[in-house]
């Protein structure tokens, strides 16, 4: 199993991001996964050791956006953009000597993708969209801010778990006793004597108070960028954020556009279950 390391990267405000790397030295194209809105890089640390590992032999870069995980929380919370995440990213992969890459973008995290089609499409080799595309439901988008803030605080990662399976289970019944306890693992963290959603609140607050009258704009003009890069898209079953009919939409507008449905999971599907793994691993392998 490839060892990982841990580094902390200062962006240009002087933020410093926490990445994992998986398979440092490995040579070609890295991939580096971005995670969704509240989430940070141990979502991807069962998929990351699989690609690091043979027979894929990855380097595999994690990063948790600013406000999450283990990086830095701005003082600034209307920093806390797509455009300004997108940034984030480019300095990462400047630091880190990263000319281009493959990726792996869950939710928020295949957003980042979309803004960097207009600003850095060059940086971008393939990419896999996980439950994510240029159009976002309605009905996803309010049932995210339906459960953002309002989980009850639990006392410890087994009841963690517990409120994750009460709260999202029927959409995951692929999910097993071990899936909840790493979810809770990932997503909470002692902090000042207390197991917390390991984000920072006023990104949910942004989220919360959001208008959906309307609706998003959609990003069908950025995703048209992607014309001539290998596209996977990794849809779940029971997704209420991005449709069959947007997957659809996606892979007649791009012949290049591979789809895969993750069977008995919601959003974001978690991409080590079933053969999600096999199927990412030989979509990005060179």
């Amino acid at each position: 199993m490839a060892e990982s390391i841990d580094r902390f990267i200062t962006v240009p405000d002087g933020l410093k991001l926490h990445v994992r790397i998986h398979g440092e030295g490995k040579p070609g194209i890295p991939v580096v996964c971005l995670p969704g809105l509240t989430r940070n890089l141990l979502d991807f640390e069962d998929i990351a050791r699989i690609l690091a590992a043979p027979p894929y032999n990855r380097r595999v870069v994690a990063i948790s956006s600013r406000g999450r995980g283990l990086s830095d929380r701005d003082p600034q919370p209307e920093r806390y953009t797509i455009p300004v995440e997108a940034g984030d990213v480019i300095s990462v992969l400047d630091q880190l000597g990263i000319e281009s890459a493959d990726f792996i973008g869950t939710s928020r995290g295949g957003l980042i993708l979309h803004v960097l089609a207009m600003t850095h499409l060059d940086r971008i080799e393939r990419m896999v969209l996980n439950d994510i595309g240029p159009v976002l439901e309605v009905e996803g988008l309010r049932q995210i801010q339906g459960y953002l803030g309002s989980r009850k605080a639990p006392t410890n990662l087994a009841e963690a778990a517990g409120i994750l399976q009460a709260t999202h289970g029927a959409e995951f019944p692929a999910l097993g006793h071990q899936d909840w306890a790493g979810m809770a693992q990932a997503l909470y963290r002692e902090i000042d004597g207390r197991l917390m959603a390991d984000f920072d609140p006023d990104i949910a607050e942004q989220f919360r108070t959001a208008d959906l009258s309307k609706g998003l704009p959609d990003l069908c003009a950025q995703f048209a960028l992607f014309a001539e890069k290998p596209v996977m898209v990794v849809r779940g079953e029971h997704s209420r954020l991005l449709s069959r009919e947007t997957v659809a939409e996606m892979a007649r507008r791009h012949s290049g556009c591979k789809s895969v449905e993750a069977e008995g999971q919601g959003h974001a599907p978690l991409l080590h279950l079933g053969s999600l793994a096999d199927e990412i691993g030989a979509f990005l392998k060179r």
